[in-house]
């Protein structure tokens, strides 16, 4: 089991530890709900330093990029970050990744940390055109610091100002007394703030500092919990739940991060099925009856007849109620439609509804 650079820091908090993608991460210090509180009103910090980092560089880095993700990375600009997929050969999705773009010749992807592995493995297998890989997974840690007020809590550490950074934009400069470090708008809770990419040698006093200067804004550590009840109150996709390698983006609602405008992995076959149409899509859905939804849970209709599976859900914090997302026939994938959650053996009466969930 790998830890983190700061998993004594966890373990001294007091926060509950459980392996998660081969490392040693803490789930949560006081308790869900609190923490989901505290980024939805305030700003709490996330170790997510179990990432992948892989930095590509080079004249043809972008080829590469092009051709292993499903959006369109040439529309990126100095200073940009895209949100995009690794397409399989059968429709599937090895992995969903942000691509950085620091420069024309030098890129850094960040992937999910049960994947590093397998997507090192299948870029390095697609990269005939010389790009230079590196893996900095290793090497690197992430601080995701959310939430309202994480702008105002953060802004005494940086010489640049924090607010100018806009949504999938990212500045690298000082923070917290360490030049050069990566700091972006990409956040996963819909509450806004940002990431700090920086090294393991440097996070620790990074970490000190963010605590320092956001004691007086009621800052706190949150767990691998409360990040999952975020994003899933915002609808974003969680690799392995919502999407895998037998989903196409397609099916998983992410047509906007897939461009015919170019020729990656499988684009024939997934233009092909956009041209035809989707048999299964994800949706969002609430309950209307009291329950909590759970991964691969059934989804079937009024007399009882499988539709599709539950992928996540949990019992929204903000909402105070049951909230999924999950895979149904293209017939009961419109909005408002009545669909019922298999939760042991009762029929819970849900409908589907647009994410996100959550609306500020």
């Amino acid at each position: 089991m790998k830890n983190t650079a700061l998993t004594h820091i966890h373990e001294s908090l007091g926060a509950k530890m459980v392996p998660f993608a081969g490392y040693n991460m803490p789930v949560q210090y006081e308790g869900v709900t609190a923490e989901h509180e505290t980024v939805r009103n305030s700003v709490g910090v996330f170790d997510v330093s179990h990432m992948g980092e892989f930095l590509l560089e080079g004249p043809n880095a972008l080829a590469l990029i092009q051709k292993v993700t499903s959006n369109d990375a040439a529309v990126l600009t100095n200073g940009r970050a895209q949100y995009s997929c690794l397409p399989n050969e059968n429709g599937g999705i090895v992995d969903d990744l942000i691509v950085y773009k620091f420069n024309d010749e030098k890129y850094l992807l960040v992937v999910n940390a049960s994947n590093i592995e397998k997507d090192w493995n299948w870029i390095s297998s697609h990269n005939t055109v010389g790009a230079s890989m590196k893996n900095l997974s290793d090497d690197y840690s992430l601080l995701a610091i959310q939430g309202p007020k994480a702008v105002e809590a953060m802004q005494s550490l940086t010489s640049i100002d924090l607010s100018a950074i806009n949504y999938y934009h990212f500045e690298v400069a000082d923070f917290a007394g360490i030049e050069h470090v990566i700091i972006s708008a990409t956040g996963y809770t819909g509450s806004g703030g940002f990431e700090i990419y920086c090294k393991n040698s440097e996070v620790e006093q990074v970490w000190t500092k963010v605590f320092e200067a956001g004691a007086a804004f009621g800052i706190k550590p949150i767990g691998l919990a409360a990040r999952d009840t975020l994003r899933l109150e915002m609808g974003f996709c969680l690799y392995g739940n919502d999407i895998n390698d037998t989903t196409s983006p397609l099916e998983a609602g992410l047509g906007w991060i897939t461009k015919f405008t170019k020729e990656f992995t499988n684009s024939e076959n997934l233009k092909k099925q956009k041209e035809a149409g989707v048999t299964k899509k994800l949706v969002g859905f609430e309950l209307i009856e009291r329950g909590i939804p759970r991964h691969d849970y059934e989804i079937v209709d009024a007399g009882g007849n499988n539709i599709g599976i539950v992928t996540s859900g949990t019992m929204a914090p903000s909402l105070g109620k049951g909230i999924g997302m999950g895979y149904v026939t293209k017939e009961f994938a419109a909005e408002g439609s009545e669909i019922y959650i298999q939760i042991r053996n009762n029929r819970v009466k849900s409908k589907v509804v647009k994410m996100p969930f959550y609306k500020k």
